[in-house]
């Protein structure tokens, strides 16, 4: 435990470091692109581009930074959620949900550190920004894979309900070291949260990519795309590309902090497939009653200790 706290107080430290290192002259290898053209500077998306990739990387920076500073205070002031092993436990996500799951988790820990280091640009260089894109491509093309059925598969699930503003209003329980049952179903509000930015922004970031990819193609072409010329059709892309990518890489530590770190064993859901007993009981209340009605799972011990919502 000591040692976990160590390496958490190096990592704030370390990122308040790394910043003030990058804080001047982080550079974007999109600023001084052919999207830039001075001679359009004043055009179209010209200056929402232009603005937009000059300041992306401090942005990032300023986000990665303060996670970092949240994510250590969580762990120093409240701890991990630890539950209990023992008793009934509940297959939660079959084969294939892990299969697809997997292949979207791999692809993410791909696109998320390449994807930053393009985004710094200058401050790594061309040469490893040049293979953080060929990888970034290839890794575009797992999640585009799992995109699909990871949609079907979930979507039922992650409409919002009533209860989910409840969680929202008391952050899941994580700031509290009381336990008690929670207010959500199979998936909670973040992981709903997540569920649609991953969904939809990845999409959108899968298809404005590969209008970037061909760029060679679209910018000196005639091609109109959704109205827009292939210079102009290009910059609305990069800048989605940008904001969404931000959005994206946020959610996403955040998903990894509260799978690893968070909920103490919950990443094991997603290789074995099971989920504890209490877990269940008091992390996911109201699918715990569903299940209970369905047959699917038999009335929990931890009842005597808490109450249902």
């Amino acid at each position: 435990m000591e040692k976990i706290k160590f390496i958490f107080l190096s990592l704030v430290l370390n990122s308040f470091a790394w910043a003030e290192n990058f804080s001047v002259g982080s550079t974007s290898l999109w600023e001084e692109s052919k999207f830039s053209a001075p001679d359009t500077y004043a055009s179209g998306y010209a200056p929402l581009f232009v603005n937009l990739q000059s300041g992306a990387s401090k942005i990032a920076l300023i986000a990665l930074v303060a996670l970092v500073a949240i994510f250590a205070f969580h762990y120093f002031v409240f701890g991990s959620k630890k539950f209990s092993h023992n008793g009934e436990r509940v297959l939660a996500f079959s084969g294939f949900e892990r299969l697809i799951h997997f292949v979207a988790a791999i692809s993410w820990v791909v696109l998320v550190p390449t994807g930053l280091i393009m985004l710094f640009g200058k401050s790594f260089g061309g040469g490893l920004a040049g293979v953080c894109k060929c990888l970034h491509q290839i890794a575009t093309i797992g999640f585009g894979v799992a995109i699909i059925p990871m949609f079907l598969m979930w979507v039922v699930k992650m409409f919002p309900s009533a209860y989910d503003i409840k969680w929202l209003a008391i952050l899941g329980g994580y700031l509290s070291k009381t336990k008690k049952p929670v207010p959500a179903g199979k998936f909670n509000a973040g992981q709903k949260m997540w569920f649609w930015v991953a969904i939809l922004g990845g999409g959108v970031m899968i298809a404005s990519g590969a209008l970037m990819y061909f760029s060679d193609y679209y910018a000196a072409s005639s091609t109109q795309i959704l109205g827009l010329n292939g210079l102009e059709a290009l910059r609305l892309s990069a800048t989605l590309h940008t904001i969404l990518g931000i959005v994206c890489v946020v959610f996403f530590i955040v998903h990894i902090y509260m799978s690893v770190f968070g909920v103490k064993g919950s990443i094991s859901s997603m290789i074995d497939g099971y989920k504890c007993e209490e877990e269940i009981y008091l992390l996911h209340n109201y699918w715990y009653q569903n299940l209970v009605k369905q047959g699917k799972m038999q009335k929990s011990q931890f009842e005597s200790q808490y109450k249902n919502l």
